[in-house]
């Protein structure tokens, strides 16, 4: 709903249409939307007119960007690691089984 409403203003009908949902269930999703913060709902007439939040969407990609540098940065090393740990040569298991313990 939030990718429709970035081309421009919808009515509550306009921006459920794509989606395989009833009106009633797609008003429940704009008030979820709108008390996130992330939908501002205009009532002109009889029509309900949606506008989009951009403001906190800009907030959250500023967030998230920060863990995926963090993230980014830890699998950078677990790779490396990784690496490591497979380019050492594999040496013979230094356990051998004591009398009984074998099938």
């Amino acid at each position: 709903m939030l990718r429709h409403l970035a081309k421009g203003e919808l009515t509550i009908g306009e921006l459920s249409e794509p989606f395989p949902m009833s009106l009633a269930a797609a008003s429940k999703h704009i008030r979820v939307l709108e008390k996130a913060g992330l939908i501002r709902r205009e009532i002109r007439w009889r029509t309900h007119i949606c506008h989009l939040e951009a403001a906190p969407l800009k907030q959250a990609v500023k967030e998230l960007a920060f863990y995926e540098r963090f993230w980014i940065s830890r699998l950078d090393t677990l790779e490396r690691l990784l690496r490591e740990d497979h380019a050492e040569p594999v040496r013979p298991s230094a356990f051998k089984p004591s009398e009984g313990d074998e099938g």
